[in-house]
């Protein structure tokens, strides 16, 4: 996992050195600076979880777990671990395998060619405690996930750089954070076999993203309106959980989308003296 998003940051490493030197003399005529558009968008769309990964967060979270508590003999007083399963985990609600995304993006557009970088995020979604304690006398808390991310796009106007009505693919990578916090400080067992408790707090794993989409885009001016879809790849590893390794290796994570933007284009320098000069 860590050579992959080593690879990940490498990658995107390069992109970012090679763009630079490419647009780094503009006196050269390679390109014109004062063409480049910088633009925003902000977006919302409905996000459907692979079968692999709504069972996975399911399964984590709401399989079977306990306690090791100290169990003291009232004759010699001595002390033993006795393992105690928590029995109110099984009234939880599992989560469903939609959520609401959304997204701010911020980039630049030359001509027809457009850059920018996606961070997107999604409500905290919460499964709530079917109580405030176990049969352990242990304390519940409400089950919760949620991720967020950022992508380096790439996409190219297919129609041209100003027509009204445009088909913009586009391509990218990044990284994502996700996070998940349990219904209680359960125990677990690591490889040296020590007993570690969870804590009342969220734990959490990178993992590194394709992306990739198709806009519809309809503009008026400055302003434009877009219906996208697209797919996501995601690949997250184990969860490191107080030194114990929680989870399965090289999970599977993906989702579709489909949604909507809505984009402000900045003017162009060229386009703000043309402006002026009117």
């Amino acid at each position: 996992m860590k050579n992959r998003t080593l690879s990940i940051f490498l990658l995107v490493a390069s992109l970012c050195a090679i763009t630079t030197s490419a647009f780094a003399e503009p006196e050269e005529g390679f390109y014109e600076k004062h063409d480049i558009r910088g633009f925003i968008s902000f977006g919302a769309d409905y996000r459907g979880m692979r079968a692999a990964y709504a069972n996975y967060l399911n399964r984590a979270l709401f399989s079977q777990k306990g306690y090791m508590i100290d169990d003291i003999d009232e004759e010699t007083g001595d002390t033993t671990k006795v393992a105690v399963a928590d029995d109110q985990i099984s009234k939880y609600e599992h989560f469903n395998d939609y959520y609401l995304g959304m997204h701010v993006e911020i980039g630049a557009q030359y001509h027809q060619f457009l850059t920018w970088f996606d961070i997107n995020f999604m409500p905290t979604q919460v499964s709530e405690k079917p109580a405030s304690k176990n049969s352990a006398g242990k304390d519940l808390y409400d089950v919760k996930w949620f991720s967020y991310g950022i992508d380096w796009m790439f996409g190219w106007k297919l129609f041209g750089e100003n027509t009204v009505i445009n088909l913009i693919p586009s391509v990218g990578i990044g990284l994502s954070l996700l996070n998940i916090h349990f219904g209680s400080k359960y125990t677990f067992i690591t490889e040296d076999n020590e007993y570690v408790d969870v804590r009342n707090r969220y734990y959490s794993v990178f993992s590194p993203t394709f992306n990739s989409q198709l806009e519809l885009r309809f503009s008026f001016g400055p302003f434009s309106f877009g219906g996208y879809g697209g797919y996501r790849v995601v690949r997250f590893d184990e969860f490191d959980v107080e030194g114990y390794k929680f989870g399965d290796p090289d999970n599977n994570g993906d989702t579709w989308f489909i949604g909507g933007k809505v984009t402000w284009t900045f003017l162009s320098e060229n386009q703000k003296k043309l402006r002026d000069k009117l």
